[in-house]
């Protein structure tokens, strides 16, 4: 590989960021300890945010963006890392104070790398990427609060998007019976060929809610949050946890004490950017014990970098299904 380095860069516009396809070279990188040649990243909402500006991400620029990446190290003054080692990054900033995964080279932290399990290719690290990542954290919250597949439905929202696709397909492999929220009725079949057993309208959770309703979740995973989390809070069995995970519809939550005291519901947050590395290593050694490979590539595809800008544009109108690759070197 030359000196020259494709790379999606966050540049201030007039106060605004905004992601663009630019030329580095290898002195514009971090001055970190181990050089990784980058072989994929993924665009997940965040990624969205980041590259289109509509979201305050990044906390200085120029800075590359993409949050995640996987990759074998070409450098290494870390004893823990050897050339050759097969790495991934999740999170720890990445495209918020550290530079991040769309690029073809990039220094990175030893601390922040993730070996990438047997049997996963760096294809499948990516396929499965943040969002899969996040979704099995969220699948392990509802397990060690000991909701079991007897116990009932899980309930999950955004499920055509990645982190509810994984989860779908996690939680099937499991036993469990999933019930999965989509505002496109014309991925049914999608849905429950990836493992869902019901399909639930988006209109049927995002609405104002009663502070009490109807007891039909015994779990779910939310990555949308406002009234989709306040229903499904409502909507919770005795006892029954949500880990909420993402904000698609927004920061707020409109709800009541009520679902937590009168049927003892626990609302789990997963925070997949700073998680303590043995959960990440729990998550990803889960991830290549349970992900079947042949269905998560039906269900991923791959760009190539230059089509970053318009894929974040995509993602933020809900307009992908699914998982996207992004091949840097393509």
């Amino acid at each position: 590989m030359t000196d020259s380095i494709r790379a999606i860069v966050a540049e201030d516009r007039g106060g605004k960021t905004k992601g663009e396809l630019k030329i580095l070279s290898r002195a514009d990188l971090p001055a970190e300890e181990v050089l990784i040649d980058v072989a994929y990243s993924t665009v997940n909402y965040k990624d969205g945010l980041a590259v289109t500006g509509k979201g305050r991400i990044c906390r200085r620029t120029p800075l590359v963006c993409g949050i995640d990446l996987a990759g074998t190290v070409r450098e290494s003054r870390a004893a823990q890392w050897a050339v050759g080692d097969r790495v991934l990054v999740n999170g720890y900033g990445l495209s918020e104070d550290h530079n991040g995964g769309y690029a073809q080279q990039q220094r990175v932290k030893p601390e922040f790398l993730v070996r990438v399990p047997a049997p996963l290719s760096l294809f499948d690290a990516m396929a499965i990427g943040t969002a899969g990542y996040t979704a099995m954290l969220s699948v392990h919250a509802l397990i060690d609060h000991g909701v079991k597949p007897a116990d009932g439905t899980i309930v999950i929202s955004g499920a055509a998007g990645g982190v509810g696709s994984v989860s779908i397909m996690l939680l099937a492999k499991l036993g469990y019976r999933v019930a999965a929220v989509t505002g496109r009725p014309e991925l049914a079949d999608y849905l429950k060929g990836i493992g869902a057993s019901e399909i639930v309208g988006r209109d049927e959770l995002a609405r104002e809610s009663k502070p009490l309703e109807k007891e039909r979740w015994a779990g779910g995973i939310d990555s949308v949050g406002a009234t989709t989390l306040a229903t499904m809070l409502a909507q919770s069995k005795s006892e029954g946890v949500i880990a909420a995970c993402g904000l698609a519809g927004g920061v707020g939550l409109p709800s009541t004490v009520m679902p937590f005291i009168l049927r003892g519901v626990t609302l789990r947050g997963i925070d997949s950017v700073q998680c303590a590395m043995p959960r990440r290593v729990r998550a990803w050694t889960a991830l290549a014990e349970l992900i079947d490979t042949k269905l998560l590539a039906s269900v991923a595809i791959t760009e190539p970098l230059a089509r970053v800008p318009a894929l974040a544009e995509e993602i933020l109108a809900g307009k992908i299904k699914g998982r996207v690759v992004i091949d840097v070197n393509a």
